[in-house]
Parts: C-alpha cells; structure tokens; sequence
C-alpha cells in the first residue's frame, strides 16, 4: 500500500460497484476521501462500505436513477470502519518503503515550477510563495542525495508549507469566487448531507475549499499522498 494507492483503489472500486466505466470521482469526492484517510478510515472498511452501500441501492424497490458521489456510501464507510476498530492509523500516515529517490525529486521539483510561475506573476503574498519554492528544491536536493529522512517528518513538514500556500491562495480568491466555490460544493453536497457527520461535513468543507483555492491558481497538493 502506498500513499497514492489509497485514493485510487477507492476511485476504482466505487466505479466497479456502480457499473460506470466512466465515472471519474469530483473534487468533492476526494475531499471526503482525504477526510476518510486522513481520519484513520482503513482502506478496507472505506471498500467494504462500498459495498454495503450498493448492495442496499440495487435491493430498493424504488431508487433514484443513479448514485454519482462516493458521499453516498458515508454512513456504511463509516460502520465498517467502526467494526473493524480504529486501534491504528491508517498505515499510510507513517513512513513505508516504495518512494524512490527520483520520484519524490520530481514530485517536489514539479511543485517547485508551479510555485515559481505563481510567485514570478507578482501579487500579494509572493514572497510567502516564494519561500516555499525555495523550501521544495531544498527537499529535492535532499531526496537527490538520499538524505531526505523520515517521510513522515516530510509529510510533516510538506503540511506546513501548504498551510502557508493556502492561507495566500485564499486571500488572493474574491469574495465572488469563494461564493461560488461554497455554492458548487453545496449544490454537490445537497443529495448526501443527511449521510454525513457535522463533523465529517465541517472537514469535507474546509478540504474542498482548500483544493479549491489551490486550484484556481494552479498548485497542485504538497503532500506525499499525491506522488504518483
């Protein structure tokens, strides 16, 4: 298992059960996702709640005509999490074997070009994206010369730096466009809502609006989740 297998074992199984070939996960899916890592959810009950899930949908009599968020399957996730306790962490929050020197190199050093291009157009916080550029291709050198160290200290630290990322992406989004980010969610949201925690909802909404802000200046995520 590793750090990108999870997201994608997800996505994959949720497309078997529902029959689609061509469904791909929104922006809000993976959020919850993340929520759902990030908590400690075990891939395999997040799978087997899957599932379940399905399994009740195609047992239904009446049912809607399709099931197009993995938000559906939240409360069923969640049971199966719940049965299977949550003694441990995921084991992707603590370092594993599998991240070879070149690809965390070009995973920093892509992010790097990224936050060169955004801090070269100018604009208020430039010097915050800047020293997080400056903080990439020093973890690339690092990883180049194999003295990266513990990669959950790098996730740690990578934390950090997209914290600071964030709070200047989310200054730089008008009151117009963070309007609009809330309404997409929500609009995404509406049919599951009754399916998640306030808890799980309070998280699912900051996480999308974080990937939300991000995206609209085009800076990928910094987290070794995201090495492919």
């Amino acid at each position: 298992m590793n750090y990108h297998t999870y997201f994608t074992e997800v996505e994959d199984h949720f497309r078997r059960a529902r029959n689609s070939g061509m469904f791909m996960m929104s922006p809000l899916d993976w959020a919850l996702v993340e929520v759902w890592k990030d908590g400690g959810v075990p891939l395999d009950a997040v799978l087997k709640g899957i599932d379940r899930a399905f399994r009740k949908y195609h047992a239904r009599r009446r049912r809607f005509s399709t099931v197009n968020s993995v938000a559906y399957c939240a409360q069923e996730v969640m049971q199966a999490a719940r049965e299977m306790g949550r003694q441990q962490v995921y084991p992707a929050q603590r370092a594993r074997p599998g991240l070879e020197p070149v690809r965390l190199c070009d995973f920093f050093r892509t992010r790097v070009g990224q936050l060169r291009r955004l801090a070269g157009a100018g604009g208020a916080g430039s010097d915050v994206i800047e020293d997080a550029a400056n903080s990439l291709e020093s973890m690339a050198g690092q990883a180049e010369a194999g003295e990266l160290g513990d990669l959950e200290d790098v996730e740690r630290r990578l934390t950090v730096i997209e914290d600071r990322v964030v709070a200047t992406a989310t200054r730089a989004l008008s009151e117009d466009d963070l309007l609009a980010a809330r309404r997409d969610m929500d609009a995404r949201l509406k049919a599951y809502r009754r399916r998640l925690t306030a808890e799980q909802i309070a998280l699912l909404e900051q996480r999308y609006l974080r990937r939300r802000a991000l995206a609209e200046l085009g800076v990928s995520r910094l987290s070794l989740f995201h090495v492919e």
